[in-house]
């Protein structure tokens, strides 16, 4: 099997709580609590899960947007995490990042070809005739017209937006991208032209991709393996088709009932669950979810669950899955 191209061990990330006039700091919230996992070269994993399970927090940190709170991140066997800013942002080349939000994410005072051509001037990569020559590569490459480096943000609709965040993030010719969900804010049929755009990318360039989504739909298509987040954990890493056709976690088993079935004759079987997600600041002890667990509670095992905190562990070759009963 190749080397990792990325890989993360126990990452943490606390944000700190302050409070009176002292700004004390009264507690931290877990947004990352012990991450684990592997990215090798042309896969793209996917990591899904409720809104404030983590996700985001996750990719930012690999890249250091944010900082982690401990943990270690390797790229390419380079030590991530310990850089200095001169290292990191040589790094920085190697690894980028799609946001969420079209709109938000584009500098609306700059036009496209500015934008596209700034990250080549903050590398050394090109100026002048030379990058005016990679813009229009760049906008090619997803599907624009060269004309388009005229244009403002404002003039382009959400899916066009997303294609220029895309040709941004690609500018430096990266090995890595972090996909914060870009298709969330999307309609359903330009959302699938963005997967399409992203696969054909992926195969092209030769991209690694981390996808970060909440739609279990979109993450089974363009996914090679899926990481299942609860609770700044993950609780569930299995390739795409195991993890869909033989899910071992009951949340997993609960996210993947609730994705419509496009067959008026068959009727899903919910896992509805009970409660709220509990907050990372006070989180439960040992098992996160078992405040929320079905499997759980029909077993009288909730107090072994709320005493034991169960480590991700490989139930069969490739399948990772923290839970006592999986």
């Amino acid at each position: 099997m190749a080397e990792p191209l990325l890989t993360v061990r126990d990452l943490h990330k606390h944000f700190p709580i302050r409070k009176g006039l002292m700004s004390r700091v009264v507690g931290h919230v877990r947004a990352v609590d012990g991450v684990s996992f592997d990215l090798f070269p042309g896969e793209t994993l996917g990591l899904v899960g409720e809104s404030g399970c983590g996700k985001t927090t996750t990719g930012r940190c690999l890249l250091r947007l944010v900082e982690p709170t401990s943990g270690e991140v390797r790229f390419a066997g380079q030590p991530v995490t310990g850089l200095g800013k001169r290292a990191l942002r040589a790094l920085r080349r190697e690894m980028q990042i799609v946001f969420q939000d079209p709109y938000s994410s584009l500098n609306p005072r700059l036009t496209v070809g500015s934008m596209l051509a700034e990250p080549l001037a903050i590398h050394g990569i090109a100026r002048g005739a030379a990058a005016r020559e990679r813009v229009a590569e760049l906008l090619t490459l997803v599907g624009l017209s060269p004309d388009h480096a005229r244009r403002y943000a404002h003039e382009f609709s959400g899916g066009q937006r997303q294609r220029i965040g895309i040709a941004r993030a690609l500018a430096v010719r990266p090995r890595l991208l972090v996909l914060d969900e870009p298709v969330s804010a999307l309609d359903v049929s330009i959302q699938a032209q963005i997967v399409n755009l992203l696969s054909d990318l992926q195969r092209e360039l030769g991209l690694t991709y981390l996808f970060v989504a909440h739609d279990l739909s979109v993450v089974e298509h363009i996914s090679t393996r899926v990481a299942v987040m609860y609770l700044g954990r993950i609780v569930e890493l299995a390739d795409r088709e195991t993890l869909y056709r033989d899910p071992r976690h009951p949340y997993t088993r609960s996210l993947l009932s609730a994705v419509p079935v496009p067959d008026p004759d068959r009727r899903a079987q919910r896992v509805v669950l009970t409660g709220d997600v509990p907050s990372p600041a006070r989180p439960p002890s040992g098992c996160h979810f078992h405040p929320r667990c079905p499997l759980a509670a029909e077993r009288g095992e909730l107090a072994r669950c709320s005493a034991d905190d169960p480590r991700l562990r490989e139930v069969a070759p490739g399948h990772w899955v923290a839970c006592h009963f999986a």
